[in-house]
């Protein structure tokens, strides 16, 4: 392989998602990188755009830098299309992405590597739960609840249910877009998150705390200024902040992710790590907790780019047979 920045790379952003404006500055920010980075050929190609799939069918571009987040492009469907088309993508894979898109999927592959996850109960796609199944679901969780879809990111119709006759709306909220719902108990402790970076052998980067004076880390507290939010490194014993980054090794693993992933988890207050769901496509603005932790592990944001081209042009030739 020669000079990786020789390669022509399109940084897919935008979409259609809940989340394309979130996406869009992703996008322009890992241009930006990849540019001081010293790759000289970095275009940006909005997915919703009609040049996309021809451009992909033309193969113009060598490969994908994956900055898109929640539907379409977090869930597998973006990285099917380049399978076909055999364009080295960085992130995760199709199954991956999938499995990791859809949280009551996820957390049945965390159970299987033995993480703990918050109890909780799925509510059918379009099922509006009667009187009796919601007094049975506060009976069996308790309160306060959160309610959340399924297969949404960045906090998009989550609600934290504190009372009974809340929880009703909560749920009509979370399928609004469709897709199953997710009625978890609250886990009390310290919120904190950790990236991993890394394919068959990942690492993890330093645990971030997050620190709010919201219910809870919604789409709004997601991107404001990061000295507001994120506490790096965590503020956690020795052991248990290790075994929190083991944490995100293994939720990583379990999913198949490849390249970066960041896992959210709630830090009981006995040093339990509680895994609410991993990221497999993190937010990659200036703002964002990947970029943060990176740059408090040494690795600027030109750098981590970089790296996740190299990692994604490993993953390809595994998932292609070829010597690494």
């Amino acid at each position: 392989m020669g000079d990786v920045r020789d390669l022509k790379v399109a940084v897919l952003s935008g979409g259609w998602s809940d989340e394309r404006e979130v996406s869009l500055d992703s996008g322009t920010s890992c241009k930006h990188a990849l540019e001081q980075a010293g790759f000289s050929d970095v275009r940006i190609i909005d997915i919703a755009d009609e040049e996309f799939l021809p451009s992909v069918a033309r193969r113009e571009f060598d490969l994908a830098f994956v900055a898109l987040h929640g539907r379409y492009g977090e869930d597998g469907c973006i990285q099917g299309l380049l399978e076909v088309a055999d364009i080295p993508y960085t992130f995760s894979g199709v199954l991956a992405s999938s499995l990791a898109s859809e949280k009551d999927m996820a957390k049945s592959a965390y159970q299987a590597a033995g993480l703990e996850v918050p109890r909780g109960a799925r509510v059918a796609e379009g099922h509006l739960p009667t009187d009796d199944e919601l007094a049975r679901l506060v009976e069996e969780l308790g309160l306060p609840l959160f309610v959340k879809p399924a297969a949404n990111g960045s906090s998009f119709g989550v609600t934290r249910v504190e009372h009974d006759d809340e929880l009703a709306a909560a749920i009509a909220t979370a399928g609004e877009e469709g897709g199953n719902v997710l009625v978890e108990q609250c886990v009390v402790g310290t919120e904190v998150t950790v990236a991993v970076l890394g394919n068959e052998d990942p690492e993890p980067l330093p645990v971030v705390e997050i620190v709010t004076g919201a219910d809870f880390y919604d789409s709004t507290v997601k991107y404001e200024n990061p000295e507001l939010h994120h506490v790096i490194p965590a503020r956690l014993g020795q052991a248990t902040y290790e075994k929190v980054q083991q944490t995100a090794v293994a939720a990583h693993k379990a999913l198949g992710c490849a390249g970066a992933s960041r896992t959210d988890i709630i830090v009981r207050e006995d040093g339990t790590p509680v895994v609410l769901e991993t990221n497999t496509i993190p937010g990659m603005t200036e703002a964002s907790l990947l970029p943060d932790a990176g740059r408090h592990a040494g690795i600027e944001f030109p750098e981590m780019c970089r790296k996740l081209v190299e990692l994604a042009l490993e993953a390809h030739r595994g998932r292609r047979g070829e010597d690494r």
